[in-house]
């Protein structure tokens, strides 16, 4: 075949690509995007403060019967970040029977009270959270809700009852005290 006029077919062929170009590359859409980047998830914390961590509270030592009370403080605060219900209990509870047979366990005779002092003993603000025998505090004591950061003073009493009689002498008990927490709504 022989083409009369080549300047026409090669614009003809020209106009050709350049539409078969742009039809193919008009097929795009405006786009754009925005991001946030480092976004971090941390869990909260509830985590006990307790001043006497590992120690006693306070070993009440030669008691006698219908004496004054024995006392010891500890200070229980929520350092976590979330708020928690707080609870008191007892364990591992051992009594000692060095004479003449008790008619009951030593920890029987031990009168204990607990007080919830706030901020500070000795104030309006103090509510008694335990008062009964170190043997009968076999069950958690509630403590309430303490926010994150709040701190409760607990005065912790004991005192033989009067009632105890000479197969007691040289006898002893001794208890762990335990605070345990569970994150509230």
């Amino acid at each position: 075949m022989h083409v009369k006029h080549p300047r026409r077919t090669i614009a003809a062929l020209a106009t050709g690509l350049v539409a078969i170009s742009v039809a193919a590359g008009s097929g795009a859409d405006f786009s754009s995007e925005a991001a946030n980047p480092a976004n971090t998830f941390t869990a909260g914390s509830l985590s006990i403060d307790d001043s006497r961590d590992g120690a006693a509270i306070f070993s009440p030592s030669n008691m006698k019967p219908g004496a004054a009370a024995q006392t010891g403080i500890v200070d229980i605060a929520n350092s976590g970040s979330l708020p928690g219900a707080f609870t008191l209990s007892r364990d591992r509870l051992a009594s000692t029977d060095t004479g003449t047979p008790n008619p009951a366990p030593f920890a029987a005779k031990v009168n204990l009270t607990v007080t919830d002092c706030g901020d500070a003993c000795g104030d309006a603000g103090d509510h008694v959270v335990y008062d009964g025998t170190l043997a009968a505090m076999d069950t958690d004591i509630a403590l309430g809700t303490f926010a994150a950061g709040e701190k409760h003073r607990f005065q912790f009493a004991a005192a033989l009852d009067s009632s105890t009689g000479n197969e007691y002498v040289s006898d002893s008990a001794s208890a762990r005290f335990v605070w345990d927490a569970v994150q509230t709504q």
